[in-house]
């Protein structure tokens, strides 16, 4: 039956299009079209009371999970003789925001977004939708084949994770210790904090010799001082590989058995 939904969704299905483009970016035909179709449905598309169980948000919720747990349980194996410490720092590296916004960007996921969404799309936007289209996998396949979709199709493609074991991502720290190296006066200011989708959010600039070198806006202050310290240090022209991800130089090999392709 499901392989018949599948044929059907390919095919016939008013939705035939998103299909067959979902084939192209998971691997497979979904059986579920809506639940797919749903995860790439900002919630600030919508406006009225029944906006939170139209959107991607509870989709999101549950692809972070699944996404940590996958990550988490890969570098488990993948490093076996590396302490808590390390692994937590590597998954990190993965999962937050800025390299899953990266990450989805590289998979062409803002083609799907404006399609289903009248609002200007922003950065954030693609990272919440990357978890809830993974979150609509493990609805849609369960956890083992979602596993290997995150790998294969997401993992191997767009990090290098050899790359990524010595890659410094803190860049506020890297940017007071070059500060405090060369003599210069560093200063963090919250220049606004303002509502956007319902939540505070922190404008942040970065001041190097009361000369202003970079701002960033967040959610979370933290993350916006991070932002905010890369691209000063862009500017100061001290940023290496150009702030990000490290790119991918190579596709590793696994020793898991590749995962059959449905139509």
């Amino acid at each position: 039956m499901r392989f018949l939904r599948r044929l059907y969704n390919f095919y016939i299905h008013p939705d035939k299009e998103l299909a067959r483009r979902l084939k192209g970016l998971i691997g497979f035909t979904p059986v579920h079209m809506t639940l797919f179709k749903l995860a790439f449905f900002h919630k600030s598309t919508f406006s009225t009371g029944e906006y939170a169980i139209s959107n991607n948000e509870r989709l999101e919720f549950l692809g972070d999970a699944v996404l940590s747990t996958i990550v988490a349980e890969y570098l488990f194996k993948k490093y076996p003789n590396s302490d808590e410490g390390f692994l937590t720092k590597m998954r990190s590296k993965i999962v937050k925001r800025n390299s899953l916004d990266e990450i989805a960007d590289k998979m062409g996921l803002d083609l799907f977004l404006a399609n289903y969404n009248q609002t200007r799309l922003s950065k954030s936007m693609l990272g919440n939708a990357l978890e809830a289209l993974v979150g609509a996998i493990y609805i849609e396949v369960g956890y083992e084949k979602t596993k290997q979709y995150v790998i294969r199709r997401v993992l191997r493609r767009y990090l290098d994770i050899h790359e990524l074991e010595s890659f410094d991502d803190n860049y506020k720290s890297q940017l007071l210790e070059w500060c405090q190296k060369n003599g210069r006066q560093i200063e963090y200011k919250v220049m606004a904090k303002y509502k956007s989708e319902k939540r505070d959010k922190f404008k942040v600039a970065v001041y190097v010799d009361n000369k202003k070198l970079g701002t960033a806006d967040d959610f979370n202050k933290k993350s916006a001082e991070q932002l905010a310290s890369e691209r000063a240090m862009t500017a100061l022209g001290i940023l290496g590989n150009a702030g990000g991800l490290p790119p991918v130089t190579a596709v590793e090999e696994e020793e898991e058995d590749s995962a059959s392709a449905h139509t």
